[in-house]
């Protein structure tokens, strides 16, 4: 038999029942964990400059022509609420790449069976706020936003699933019919918010984990015609989806609507950049034309400001993430542990791209954010959990052979 890198598989040494022994325990991926601080810190610098018109609009929205130095004007309001934000899942992060994934692997339906209520509960109680989806909950003051922990939660059972079905997942009755059950469960309760770019996201990482389980083409095939089925169902059904959807493609640069503005002020301030940038601080477009230039348009308001040479490094440092997923995967331990890895490393490598294709104006609005880099408190906290959850996920793979060339290629696993 061979696994999905096209190697043959082999049992699994020197430890037995996907347990690593002494000698096998390994440090986290100190490559991984470099790279998303950096990218942390790219994030709040980013904030620190783009940040000050939307802080200055919340901290006093009745002042008239306010300054820095007006009183009740807090011009680094983002930038505290961030850094305490950073600060929390930085200690998340640390936490969890100490918690067995075993543990998870044994809860996973429980945690599954949770989001999925709260879910459903975000129909009837949910908040709005600035945008058209109902997609957060309001606890003790606090926004929660459900779909970004059921982007993890999704990955657990998923990868415990199919840890148990192996050879069955090739099964059109066994492995297909129940696959796409599972998602669609999940995901019906994003779709009904609407939330497009949650949607998105867990598809892409659902499918990516089915893939390395072993799905069959065919089965994929027949998934994918069905998705594209439901897209136009739900593009005439849902003016929102439909008015950004014809904006992608009647691009139109005197377009002053809602659903068409941010591509739009996205392109002029990628544009206006050029090679070099402004400059920090000196962006125009995050001031009064470019919406969400701190969340999900950060990649557009940075690139104004930093040039096309210092945002490409953005790209390779997610390029980076998905080599060295990549490699954990390769190198996992036992399955579970491979599943889990493809599932974490998707989620953030495909969210981090879908963002920059829509900033970029190569996809319809999503709303979603830029991983470890735009503001926000539940995507953040999730990301640099499942960050975490990948690190303690290093431990139990032989990466360091497939980083360096030196393994035979192998998946340690029967």
């Amino acid at each position: 038999m061979f696994n999905w890198f096209g190697k043959k598989r082999a049992r699994r040494v020197p430890a037995l029942r996907g347990e690593s022994t002494r000698s096998n325990r390994k440090r986290a991926d100190g490559i991984l964990m470099f790279v998303v601080i950096c990218l942390m810190i790219f994030g709040l610098v980013m904030i620190t400059s783009i940040g000050v018109p939307k802080s200055i609009q919340l901290s006093a929205p009745n002042v008239l022509y306010p300054n820095c130095g007006d009183q009740g004007v807090d011009c680094y309001l983002l930038f505290r609420n961030h850094l305490i934000r950073l600060a929390i899942g930085f200690v998340m992060m640390i936490l969890m790449a100490k918690v067995p994934y075993q543990f998870w692997k044994k809860t996973a339906g429980y945690w599954f069976v949770g989001i999925l209520v709260m879910l459903f509960v975000v129909l009837f109680l949910g908040s709005k706020y600035t945008t058209f989806a109902k997609s957060w909950l309001v606890v003790f003051n606090t926004s929660f936003q459900p779909t970004e922990f059921a982007k993890l939660f999704l990955i657990f059972y998923l990868a415990s699933w199919m840890d148990k079905k192996k050879e069955a997942i090739k099964s059109f009755q066994s492995g297909f019919l129940p696959f796409a059950v599972i998602l669609g469960t999940l995901i019906l309760p994003v779709i009904l918010q609407p939330d497009l770019g949650g949607t998105l996201v867990l598809a892409l990482i659902a499918t990516s984990i089915y893939f390395v389980g072993g799905a069959r083409v065919r089965h994929l095939a027949l998934g994918l015609l069905f998705v594209m089925m439901a897209s136009v169902v739900l593009l005439a059904n849902i003016s929102h989806l439909r008015d950004r959807f014809s904006a992608f493609v009647q691009s139109d640069v005197s377009c002053k609507e809602d659903y068409c503005w941010q591509t739009e002020q996205s392109k002029i301030a990628i544009g206006s950049g050029g090679f070099w940038g402004k400059g920090l601080t000196q962006g125009v477009q995050k001031s009064y034309w470019l919406p969400q230039a701190t969340d999900d348009f950060i990649f557009a308001a940075s690139a104004e400001e930093l040039g096309f040479w210092r945002i490409a490094l953005l790209v390779l440092a997610y390029t980076t993430i998905a080599w060295r997923g990549m490699l954990i995967a390769r190198g996992a331990e036992n399955r579970f542990v491979q599943l889990t890895s493809i599932g974490l490393t998707a989620w953030i490598v495909f969210q981090a791209f879908i963002n920059i294709a829509v900033n970029t104006a190569l996809m319809p609005v999503t709303g979603i954010t830029l991983p470890f880099v735009s503001y926000g408190g539940s995507s953040m906290l999730s990301v640099l959990v499942a960050t975490g959850i990948l690190l303690q996920l290093s431990k139990h793979s032989n990466y360091e052979n497939h980083s360096s060339g030196r393994g035979n290629g192998r998946t340690y696993y029967s």
